[in-house]
């Protein structure tokens, strides 16, 4: 059985869990999201997978977007492992929904724990930390292909209301009311060299480069991906992030994340 591995990674967790999976599964191919974004997506795999991080509880943009566009008529099983730095909330409950409207089951959904990279909150965290984090998601990643392999079927439930209505809904949708207008908290320090690489790994150009410097259109998708492949790191976002270590996956390159020329 053939399987297609759909991912979106900023950063590189997702798509390191999505290669991994790929390897262990055999017989698969990994598709960027971003790359298929703008056209409707026809798949002939009998087998598909959907890997992408958690935005405030919820899905990110691209993926509800990219969702909306499939056309399975062929496939007879479809997963989804989503990364976090802890809580995916009612995240699966979502896309379980999301799928039902182009009519495909979501047959099972799996939470890989990775290091956080949401540098406005926090930084990144020791090499240490982040090499126990990784250990653990081989064993997590090592048992959801063995799920996959045996065609499990597992139950998504919406889990108690209450949680789920307070962090898919409430802050979920607030998320979404300002994410595309939320770049506006972005700028450059003195930094900045004018490389452009901010503008080549942002999966929805959001980003024009004047005078050699980047400035934000107001489509953002809060991925992050301008700020932690800045090799200056002279991209911010508020106050909060100067002097905050950036984290990248460290087994994915900048050339695997540059998707839009």
């Amino acid at each position: 059985m053939h399987t297609t591995i759909f991912y979106f990674s900023a950063t590189g967790n997702s798509l390191k869990a999505a290669r991994t999976l790929a390897a262990k599964l055999t017989n698969t191919s990994c598709v960027s999201i971003p790359k298929v974004a703008h056209k409707p997506i026809k798949v002939t795999s009998e087998r598909i997978g959907i890997v992408c991080p958690v935005y405030a509880w919820g899905l990110p943009l691209i993926v509800k977007r990219f969702i909306a566009k499939l056309e399975l008529s062929k496939v007879k099983y479809c997963f989804v492992a989503l990364t976090c730095g802890s809580s995916i909330g009612g995240t699966l409950y979502q896309t379980k929904k999301l799928l039902a409207k182009r009519a495909i089951l979501l047959n099972c959904g799996f939470k890989i724990i990775m290091p956080g990279n949401y540098t406005p909150l926090y930084g990144a965290g020791s090499e240490e930390s982040q090499q126990e984090t990784f250990i653990k998601a081989d064993k997590t990643l090592d048992s959801i292909v063995s799920k996959i392999k045996g065609n499990e079927t597992i139950k998504i439930k919406r889990g108690i209301l209450l949680p789920y209505f307070i962090l898919t809904g409430l802050l979920y949708f607030l998320f979404l009311k300002n994410v595309n207008s939320s770049d506006k908290k972005f700028y450059v320090t003195d930094k900045c060299n004018g490389c452009g690489i901010c503008k080549k790994v942002c999966p929805v150009k959001n980003i024009e480069m004047k005078d050699s410097k980047p400035v934000w259109q107001h489509k953002c998708e809060q991925c992050m991906a301008c700020l932690q492949w800045c090799p200056e790191e002279a991209v911010q976002f508020g106050k909060k992030t100067i002097g905050r270590k950036r984290y990248r996956h460290p087994e994915v390159s900048l050339e695997n994340i540059i998707v839009l020329g």
